[in-house]
């Protein structure tokens, strides 16, 4: 039975509906699983924190690579079902937590080094990075799928930054490590995906993180216009002060947001503080 039949016949056993609002498209492809998995390069004392681990095809191919797999399910029927699947394959090494990983307590799973494995619907991309990574334990790597098109944004270079890249990029080095086609799932979404990989800066730039983003932000408000006219709406400042401002920093004032690097903003901080 392959994989497809596997979690048809699953959903079919304990009546699950899979639901497009929580993105629940399951991965039916063997191949991919295994490229989760050495994107993650995983060893027997590494601890892992799965999240959205949905039938446990994945988490129990995690469990066989790493020491300790802490698997967090939103949906309760999902989280039974992998118990029970646990408990028939006898793996011993993986804790089910029946979870919103937004609201779980960091506590639960990260005590010392871990990495993450995580499914995650769009809706949710940007505020599970941002409570990973401006956490205080951070995870060394995480390896996430994701809509290709968020994946791109994360990976973006210089001329087509977003708030999102710079978020992600302030702390970590992202790279896609594979596209994954809408074909690869069941129920097939509307959209492909891609494997990201995030790992974590041993240094993180020396930099006043509030005030860091607040200018950021600031900068990004209104994509269509100047960074000038953004910055000096968002610092409630001339539009000359703004633009002299970008000039020492080392800028063109005609520049735009998305096209300035982590190191760009880091830079331009230094004049606006």
């Amino acid at each position: 039975m392959d994989l497809l039949e596997q979690t048809k016949e699953l959903c079919r056993l304990y009546n699950i509906k899979p639901a497009r609002s929580k993105g629940q498209n399951f991965l039916i492809e063997e191949k991919i699983y295994g490229k989760i998995v050495a994107a993650a390069g995983l060893k027997p004392n590494d601890t892992v924190l799965e999240v959205g681990p949905g039938l446990g095809f994945l988490t129990a191919k995690l469990a066989k690579e790493a020491g300790r797999v802490v698997a967090v399910e939103l949906d309760d029927k999902l989280a039974e079902v992998l118990k029970i699947g646990l408990m028939a394959k006898e793996i011993k090494n993986v804790e089910v937590i029946n979870s919103d990983i937004l609201k779980s307590s960091l506590a639960l799973f990260a005590k010392g080094d871990f990495k993450i494995v995580a499914n995650l619907p769009y809706n949710i991309t940007s505020i599970f990075l941002r409570k990973f990574l401006e956490g205080e334990n951070k995870p060394e790597l995480s390896v996430l799928m994701l809509q290709k098109e968020v994946a791109e944004r994360i990976c973006a270079k210089p001329g087509g930054m977003s708030l999102l890249a710079v978020s992600v990029q302030f702390y970590a080095k992202p790279e896609i490590a594979q596209a994954v086609p809408k074909e690869n799932f069941w129920p097939e979404p509307q959209v492909d995906s891609a494997i990201v990989k995030i790992k974590v800066k041993k240094e993180m730039p020396k930099a006043d993180n509030q005030n860091f983003f607040q200018l950021v932000k600031f900068g990004f408000s209104a994509k269509r216009k100047m960074l000038k006219n953004n910055l000096a709406a968002g610092f409630k400042i001339d539009q000359n002060e703004a633009a002299a401002k970008i000039r020492q920093a080392g800028f063109n004032e005609k520049i735009r947001a998305q096209e300035l690097s982590v190191d760009d903003w880091l830079k331009l901080s230094a004049y606006f503080y």
